[in-house]
C-alpha cells in the first residue's frame, strides 16, 4: 500500500526554477506557529528557523547555546503554522561536527520535526562530506559561507567575510564544492556586495544574501528585526517594517491601566449564569444565611 507525500507549493526545485528565471527569492527567520502562517500566508517563498532563536527568544548571548531539543521544538512549531512555503531548519552548534553518522542522524531529526531542508555553516573538506550524505540520505541542504555566525569566536568577532579578490574566491571554491555535493542553495552573510554578484553569477544554485547587497538570487532577514520586536541590537543590513516594541510596550501599559481601574473586563467580556440559575443561587443563599 503507497502513501501519497504532499509536497508543499514551493520546493527546492522552485529555488532552483527561480535562479534561471532571475525571480528573486524570498525568506525570513520563524520560531513560531502563529508567525509562521502569517509569512506564509503573505506569500514569502521560505521560512528559516534559525538557530538565532538563541538570542531573540530564548535570551543566550550567541547561537552556540542553541541545542538540538532547541531546534526540534521550534522547527516543530513553525512547520505546523506554515503550509505552502519550505521550512528550512537551522542544524545548531556541534549537531553535525562530531561524525558524517551523527550529523546525519541529526539533520533526520529536523526533517522529522518538520523542515523541508537542513542549513549548515562552513565549506570544509568534512561539512562537503556531510552535505553529501545528506543529501544521499534525501535531506536537501542549504549551505551557508561567509560570516558565519557559529564560528563567532574563531572569526574574532562580526567581521566582513570576503573582503579581498583572493578570499572572494575562496569563497567561491567553497560554494562550488558545497554546489557538487548535491546543496541546492547558499546562504550569504556579511560578504561585499561585489563579491557575492561574482559569487552568484558563477554558481548554478541559487544564493541568498544577508548583508551580502543587492545581487544576489534572494534574501533573508531575521524576523525580530524587520518587525522591530528585538531591540538589543540592529544590524547594518537590516530593515525595520514595524515597531512592535513599542505596540506590545504600550498594549501592556493599557492592559494594566484598565485592570487596576475597573475598565476590564467590561460587560461585553463576561458571562452571566441564566435566570434559572440566579434564582437556585439565591435559594442557596437564603439557606446559608
Amino acid at each position: 500500500m503507497s502513501v501519497e507525500v504532499k509536497l508543499k507549493d514551493v520546493t527546492v526545485n522552485t529555488f532552483l526554477k527561480k535562479k534561471r528565471e532571475k525571480q528573486k527569492i524570498t525568506m525570513l527567520t520563524a520560531y513560531d506557529c502563529s508567525t509562521a502562517k502569517y509569512f506564509d500566508d503573505a506569500g514569502v517563498d521560505s521560512i528559516l528557523v534559525g538557530d538565532s532563536v538563541g538570542m531573540v527568544v530564548l535570551g543566550y548571548e550567541s547561537t552556540t547555546s542553541v541545542t538540538m531539543n532547541d531546534m526540534r521544538v521550534f522547527t516543530a512549531a513553525v512547520s505546523r503554522g506554515a503550509k505552502r512555503c519550505l521550512v528550512v531548519a537551522d542544524m545548531p552548534f556541534m549537531s553535525y561536527h562530531s561524525s558524517v553518522e551523527e550529523a546525519v542522524k541529526n539533520a533526520g531529526e529536523l526533517i522529522r520535526a518538520g523542515a523541508s531542508a537542513v542549513k549548515l555553516e562552513g565549506g570544509t573538506d568534512y561539512l562537503i562530506s556531510v552535505v553529501k550524505r545528506c543529501v544521499e540520505s534525501g535531506i536537501p541542504v542549504v549551505g551557508h559561507l561567509g560570516f558565519t555566525p557559529q564560528y563567532l569566536n574563531v572569526l574574532g568577532g562580526y567581521k566582513i567575510q570576503g573582503k579581498s579578490a583572493d578570499k572572494t574566491r575562496f569563497i567561491l571554491n567553497q560554494a562550488k564544492k558545497l554546489e557538487e555535493a548535491g546543496a541546492f542553495c547558499v546562504v550569504l552573510e556579511m560578504v561585499p556586495e561585489e563579491s557575492a554578484k561574482y559569487i552568484t553569477e558563477n554558481l548554478n544554485i541559487p544564493t541568498i544574501g544577508i548583508g551580502a547587497g543587492r545581487y544576489t538570487d534572494g534574501q533573508v532577514l531575521v524576523a525580530d528585526d524587520i518587525l522591530g520586536k528585538y531591540s538589543e541590537f540592529k544590524p547594518k543590513f537590516a530593515r525595520r517594517y514595524a515597531d512592535l516594541k513599542s505596540v506590545i510596550s504600550e498594549s501592556a501599559k493599557s492592559y494594566i491601566n484598565d485592570v487596576q481601574s475597573g475598565a476590564f473586563p467590561d460587560e461585553t467580556e463576561i458571562f452571566h449564569l441564566s435566570e434559572d440559575e440566579l434564582k437556585e443561587m439565591e435559594k442557596i443563599e437564603s439557606c446559608c444565611n
